[in-house]
């Protein structure tokens, strides 16, 4: 069972932050007990005044033994307390509202039972199935499908080029990226001449400036080639004028004949037959004219479409391009290779530096001989947040009992938790989840002791020490992130730890400080 004791052995104040029926401290009813030192009032009853036994606290704030509860509720139908006649209400009254009333979580799929004073909090910052935005899309995502989101489905999630080119671009732009990668397979400009080199893009200037001279042999094969079907084409032009000229004799020679006929028709014949020998001549010389145009015609279109001049201007242009790569500055191109390798690398480094100073400095305030000292800055302005609502309450860096030992830390209410809410700053110990748990022994048993710093060297502290009690839910090896908090609701008045002659508060700055007894603790 779960006490406190202070230097000395004289039994303090505990109250657990779920306490129900099932806590009790360490005495008997009806027992008489002899103390070294004169028993505080907070320890008494205040009912039969004698030492608490099985201790409840009512909501005025008062404790009574639970069979003092149970003898007020016999006397009245409506208990009063003694001390200042509030109405005592029944537990079911108070379950209601009660803050260390386990309530489920109301995400559907979730259920996790929590306290309801840590309900919010669990909803802000513990629930697998609260929605929070993707750091790249913005878009709002149940946290468990956060990672599968980022990695499969985010539409501007940093990629990695699939080409390997070291560059990290948002999956939508991946497209636009490929047309420009370096490393992405190209055909050679020089295709359409005969060259069939495919290679990496950020090779192929490379590839044009060493291979300018196979080129110029292509280009060179390939106007060969064209010479040789338009000294073709001409040939078969002048083919085409023979036949022309061919069919020009044969126009004179009809019309000689025309005139044979002409004057035949005139000396004899009748009318009637000399007509249809006219007409005759007539259509055979009109044939010959269609013949003689479509041979114009064609030979102008033959002429034309083999004419040199687009030829020339494309010679001229291939030897304007292989003078400007010859020209071409080879260092910018290196130069410019080399920028974006290093940007790739810097980004690279810039990510891998953030995870690296995060992690050391977890190691360097990170303690492993089962004490914690925890500097906590900006005292006015956190227990400011506590009392508007927005930041209740504050955990420590974790600490632990050894190198490969249980996993702590603290909880600190600054404006006062429960009875203390509002008076009192509240600090609790917490047990959390570990890498070397399951080599551990559980439920966790060691004694605990609690502190406020004095800072002024005369070493005046506020200290409560309890043992953790092995039936407690708060001391068994954790499900979760981390176990329900133990502790003291009213560890130290605002009134002590605030007064202006005091020694707990310097420049805006308290110590706290929690000491874990390793005695007995067997060493992994």
């Amino acid at each position: 069972m779960a006490y406190f004791e202070e230097q000395g052995g004289v039994p303090c104040g505990f109250t657990r932050q779920n306490s129900g029926n099932s806590i009790s401290l360490d005495f008997e009813p009806d027992t008489e007990y002899q103390f070294v030192e004169q028993l505080e009032e907070r320890y008494k009853c205040a009912f039969c005044h004698s030492v608490l036994h099985n201790p409840h606290q009512t909501g005025c704030g008062h404790r009574f033994c639970h069979h003092c509860i149970l003898s007020l509720r016999e006397l009245d139908a409506v208990p009063l307390c003694p001390v200042d006649k509030e109405v005592i209400k029944s537990q079911e009254d108070h379950l209601q509202h009660c803050l260390f009333q386990p309530v489920q979580c109301p995400n559907e799929n979730c259920r996790e039972p929590v306290l309801r004073q840590d309900l919010k909090e669990h909803l802000s910052a513990y629930c697998q199935f609260r929605e929070e935005k993707c750091l790249y899309c913005k878009k709002d995502v149940v946290v468990i499908n956060l990672q599968n989101h980022e990695e499969n489905l985010c539409p501007d999630y940093p990629v990695s080029c699939p080409n390997k080119c070291l560059q990290i671009i948002p999956r939508t732009e991946v497209d636009e990226h490929l047309a420009v990668c370096p490393e992405a397979e190209q055909d050679c400009p020089f295709k359409h001449y005969g060259c069939t080199v495919k290679d990496k893009r950020g090779n192929l200037q490379e590839h044009e400036r060493s291979a300018l001279q196979d080129h110029m042999l292509l280009v060179l094969e390939k106007n060969f080639q064209l010479e040789e079907q338009i000294s073709d084409l001409y040939k078969s032009l002048e083919q085409k004028e023979s036949k022309i000229q061919q069919l020009a004799e044969t126009v004179k020679k009809f019309e000689k004949e025309f005139k044979q006929f002409a004057q035949l028709f005139g000396k004899n014949g009748s009318f009637l037959s000399n007509m249809q020998v006219l007409a005759s001549h007539i259509d055979k010389s009109a044939w010959l004219e269609v013949q003689v145009r479509q041979l114009l015609q064609m030979a102008n279109q033959q002429q034309s479409k083999f004419d040199l001049r687009s030829l020339v201007e494309a010679v001229d242009t291939v030897k304007q391009k292989i003078t400007l790569l010859e020209a071409n500055d080879q260092r910018l191109v290196v130069l410019e290779g080399e920028t974006n390798k290093h940007d790739a690398h810097i980004n690279i480094h810039k990510a891998q530096l953030n995870k690296n100073e995060e992690r050391f400095k977890l190691l360097e305030s990170a303690c492993y001989n089962g004490k914690l000292i925890w500097k906590v800055t900006d005292y006015k302005l956190k227990k400011k947040e506590a009392l508007d609502g927005h930041t209740v309450s504050i955990f420590s860096q974790p600490f632990y009992t050894s190198r490969c030992g249980y996993r702590l830390c603290a909880r600190a209410y600054l404006n006062g938790d429960g009875s203390g809410k509002g008076t009192h700053l509240s600090l609790y110990f917490v047990v959390m989840r570990g890498e070397f748990d399951s080599l551990l022994q559980w439920p966790f048993r060691q004694r605990v002791t609690l502190m406020l710093l004095d800072q002024s060297g005369k070493k005046n502290h506020i200290m409560e020490t309890f043992k953790a009690d092995p039936n407690s839910s708060s001391f068994k090896r954790p499900d979760g992130e981390m176990n329900i908090a133990s502790g003291c609701p009213r560890f130290v008045a605002h009134s002590t730890l605030e007064n202006a002659k005091g020694n707990y508060i310097k420049d805006d700055t308290l110590f706290l400080k929690v000491a874990v007894d390793l005695t007995d603790l067997e060493d992994l």
